[in-house]
């Protein structure tokens, strides 16, 4: 089984290294090689999950170790890995929806320069994610962090002729390198308490060292929650992530579905043996996800750009993930994680198929009446919304339904959270199905010359929506056969003495209050944005100052170019004048300066006259015999 998970990590390099040397030499074959490595690594991670299964489940947490990587003095850090349901579960949600998404990407990368360069950050991305989730310590885990940072800056800035690209992937870099300091200093001040950065020492050990509550265990997790926040784009550090939109359609899917914003949900839950001794820090995380998932919610709603849109959709379903976790409830986190990565990744691919149908069209107001000219991505998108917008019996439903019911129910949670979830999740209703009212129906508003050269996806680009339209149909059935995923990711809890709240089966009221709410969502956008469609532009002179705050993201990106931005380029303005131009450029220019006047006064000793030359000799020679003379006395 250890073997297979060395696979795992082997495939992607591969797959990289291939494009790296080859990709310019042959950019086509490039992209099928990654693809298949990525599908080998796949096979990998299923071959890891039926060997996971054959044990017992008490038995299912393995630790390998390829070698010591680092040991100085009593600090020992071997590169290992560590194999549990939980990085199982992951293995498989990552390299599987990535695999679906090198495919699709065959067909919409066709053409582009860049073609080969693009399989090969693709590739790299996969790896670093496998690696965070595989970590065995804190500090693996950090390079495979600091590795899918590094990748979603090279692919949202893919397109780096674009300023918008550009700048977007910078953006998104500064942004996580202030969740990447958390994790350093939470990493720093784990290894002074534990002096290892063993997951399974540190966990272990987590009880007898830290006290519940106390400040060390505090300072700890709330490090590694500005990590999480900072990689899972939540409130306050979300910002970087509807940007991010500047890159290829495939990264986007990529990004928000398998790896990257995921990443933060998953270290949440790795880390529960620390984040359960810290009651303070679980209850951050908890409003963070709430209030994270209602305010972009209502951003959604206004949105003219279709990407945009799902991106605050990405940024509200990780905020229930988040509530998730806040409230014990790490099983219904990673369960929501799971499901949202299917139904997301086919949202974006479907509405990738539309924008390379329309040569790159995003805005939905240049839309509508495509359901006849692009049906593969209308019933495929439509399979995906009412995922996302838990209409009973697809995933969501059943992975939302778990995270409401434990918002109103766990000993953590409280009314208010349930209301919350309960009301985004109606939002989210809403301004899905706008997305698929402005896109697919209504009347077209489409150049007619656009209408007429459509780039209708060819089988590379169909067959991926329709295998993610069925597991956003039935994913979420995995909730219920056998032991269910709740009591198969239990494990990986219990055996460092965590507890989760697990939720088993469905509770009728919840369940039937979050399908009226979803219906109800559905039917107030069938009402607002197709039966009745000068609706919107009513509301929106009615609504003004409300249209206009969420269109602008309640300020708050206006906010950090003026506070953050702002004061960061003044302190460089300021040193630039002040520091490099007064004292630096100054201490220079003087010693110039000098060295010149001292230059100037010597040279009128270089006379070139002989005589001059004789009395200086002269002079020299006399004031040396005195000096003997003097010194014989």
């Amino acid at each position: 089984m250890l073997t297979n998970v060395w696979l795992v990590l082997l495939f992607p390099l591969l797959g990289f290294l291939w494009c790296l040397v080859f990709g310019r030499l042959w950019p086509r074959l490039s992209g099928w090689v990654a693809s298949l490595a990525i599908g080998a690594a796949f096979a990998a991670s299923v071959s890891v999950l039926v060997g996971l299964l054959a044990l017992v489940p008490g038995d299912r947490v393995r630790v390998g170790t390829l070698y010591t990587w680092i040991g100085s003095g009593a600090v020992t850090v071997p590169l290992g890995i560590l194999v549990d349901p939980l990085s199982t579960v992951m293995i498989l949600i990552v390299t599987g929806v990535s695999f679906v998404i090198h495919v699709y990407a065959l067909g919409y990368m066709a053409g582009d320069p860049g073609y080969g360069r693009f399989f090969a950050y693709l590739n790299l991305f996969v790896l670093a994610m496998v690696l965070l989730v595989l970590a065995g310590n804190f500090l693996v885990l950090m390079v495979g962090w600091a590795g899918v940072g590094l990748c979603s800056y090279l692919l949202i800035a893919f397109w780096f002729e674009r300023p918008e690209a550009a700048a977007a992937g910078v953006k998104a870099f500064v942004v996580n390198a202030i969740g990447d300091a958390g994790l350093i200093l939470a990493a720093a001040l784990i290894l002074t308490t534990f002096k290892t950065l063993d997951y399974v020492t540190v966990f272990q050990e987590a009880p007898r060292l830290l006290t519940p509550g106390g400040g060390t265990v505090t300072a700890i997790t709330l490090l590694l929650l500005t990590a999480a926040v900072a990689k899972s784009a939540q409130l306050p550090l979300y910002v970087w992530l509807p940007d991010a939109m500047a890159g290829p359609t495939p990264v986007s899917a990529l990004i928000h579905a398998a790896t990257m914003v995921t990443a933060g949900v998953y270290l949440i839950a790795r880390a529960a043996p620390l984040f359960t001794l810290a009651p303070l820090t679980m209850g951050i995380i908890a409003w963070i996800g709430a209030i994270t998932a209602l305010f972009a919610a209502t951003i959604g709603l206004v949105k003219p750009n279709i990407k945009r849109v799902l991106a605050y959709s990405t940024v509200s379903q990780i905020g229930y993930m988040f509530l998730a976790v806040g409230i014990g409830g790490f099983a219904a986190g990673i369960f929501h994680l799971m499901t949202h990565a299917f139904f997301k990744a086919l949202l974006f691919l479907a509405a990738g198929a539309v924008i390379h149908a329309l040569g790159g069209e995003e805005d939905m107001r240049r839309m509508g009446g495509l359901r006849a000219h692009l049906p593969a991505a209308y019933w495929t998108f439509l399979a995906a919304a009412l995922a996302i917008a838990g209409f009973p019996g697809f995933a969501g439903f059943f992975s939302k339904d778990e995270i409401i019911t434990l918002a109103f129910t766990a000993r953590t949670g409280s009314a208010a959270l349930g209301v919350i979830a309960l009301v985004t999740a109606g939002l989210t209703a809403v301004y899905m199905f706008r997305v698929f009212f402005l896109t697919f129906h209504g009347k077209p508003r489409l150049d007619p010359q656009a209408v007429e050269h459509l780039h209708r996806p060819g089988a590379v680009m169909v067959v991926p929506l329709i295998v993610l339209g069925v597991l956003s149909v039935v994913g979420g059935y995995v909730q219920f056969p056998g032991e269910g995923f709740g009591d198969f990711l239990l494990p990986a809890f219990t055996f460092f003495g965590v507890q989760p709240v697990v939720v088993y089966g469905l509770n009728g009221g919840i369940a039937a209050a979050s399908s009226l709410v979803a219906l109800a969502g559905i039917g107030i956008a069938w009402l607002v944005w197709q039966k009745y469609p000068t609706t919107p532009e009513a509301l929106g002179r009615a609504l003004a100052p409300v249209h206009a705050a969420l269109l602008n993201d309640y300020g708050v990106d206006a906010l950090y170019g003026l506070v953050v931005v702002g004061a960061v380029r003044g302190l460089g303005v300021l040193c630039a004048r002040v520091v490099d131009g007064l004292v630096l450029n100054g201490i220079v220019d003087g010693v110039g300066t000098a060295v010149r006047g001292l230059s100037a006064g010597v040279a009128h000793l270089e006379s070139g006259y002989v005589r001059t030359y004789a009395v200086a000799i002269l002079a020299g020679v006399i004031v040396i015999l005195a000096f003997l003379v003097r010194g014989g006395l």
